[in-house]
């Protein structure tokens, strides 16, 4: 499990943890701070790009220092992992109330209202997250001429992110100030931060997955469909007609490859369970 599940799970995955979405952690007002200076406007996001750019010129030696550093620092404060259907389906099943939001990182780089992250909360009416949210002053986020708030259903979010599946969305679970869950991510390149810190700029800020993919070679058509949909490039590259064949230190078990293939030749495994993926979280 990664290191999360060892401080934070009680012996189980730390994102399936009841205490971790608990509306007491909200009452430290150093957290809600945090949210409400991470929620005001997407200028920080802007400027974190730029910094990472420069970053990404500076010598090697120095690069791989800062990096560590920046993954150090982010892990106590907000911090993410990857997550499959089926256990996005068991974060649902502990919360009380689910309500959607515009997304803060593809209004820093796309400029546009993508509607991609969800507030948990074990409390009616998206608890205090929701109540911390209407009191800054964020017209991105619930402006008149945006979408607002949306109050869903369980069935409802459930529905909309199997649907971000299949537009090639990888589910991501994140804290404010860990352990505290606040919300479920829908997370794709270029618009995600996330992403673009640990892939582009190589400085991780979130886990890879509890799961890793494997292929049937027998099932396999070797259509190249779950080649085309990883966001982590990993899968080797072969020639149209040759089976799939996943890359294991790049997988994030995100399980899109399992949900796009034809086939049905694509499963997830607990990444413990796999002796090149064991351990392998950042």
């Amino acid at each position: 499990m990664c290191n999360f599940c060892h401080q934070h799970g009680e012996g189980k995955k730390w994102y399936l943890e009841a205490r971790n979405y608990s509306q007491d952690l909200l009452s430290d007002l150093r957290r809600r701070r945090m949210i409400e200076k991470f929620f005001e406007s997407p200028d920080h996001l802007e400027r974190g790009e730029k910094a990472l750019t420069r970053l990404d010129r500076l010598p090697a030696l120095l690069r791989g220092i800062i990096r560590k550093k920046i993954t150090k620092r982010q892990m106590p404060y907000h911090f993410g992992q990857v997550i499959p259907i089926e256990d996005v389906e068991k974060i649902l099943e502990l919360a009380t109330s689910v309500v959607r939001l515009a997304c803060i990182c593809r209004k820093s780089w796309l400029g546009s209202e993508e509607r991609y992250c969800y507030g948990l909360s074990l409390a009616p009416g998206g608890g205090e997250m929701v109540s911390i949210l209407k009191s800054i002053k964020a017209d991105y986020l619930i402006g008149p001429r945006t979408g607002g708030l949306e109050y869903l259903s369980k069935e409802q979010a459930l529905s909309l992110m199997r649907h971000c599946e299949q537009d090639g969305l990888c589910h991501s679970i994140w804290t404010f100030i860990t352990p505290f869950i606040g919300g479920l991510c829908n997370c794709s390149l270029p618009g995600c931060m996330a992403m673009r810190t640990t892939l582009i700029h190589k400085a991780p800020v979130m886990f890879r997955g509890e799961y890793v993919a494997v292929v049937n070679p027998e099932k396999c058509l070797g259509c190249g469909d779950c080649r085309k949909i990883c966001p982590f490039n990993a899968y080797f590259p072969f020639k149209t007609g040759q089976r799939a064949e996943v890359d294991l230190s790049r997988c994030y078990g995100c399980g899109l490859c399992r949900s796009i293939c034809p086939a049905e030749a694509i499963s997830l495994v607990e990444r413990e369970s796999v002796s090149e993926a064991a351990g392998l979280w950042l």
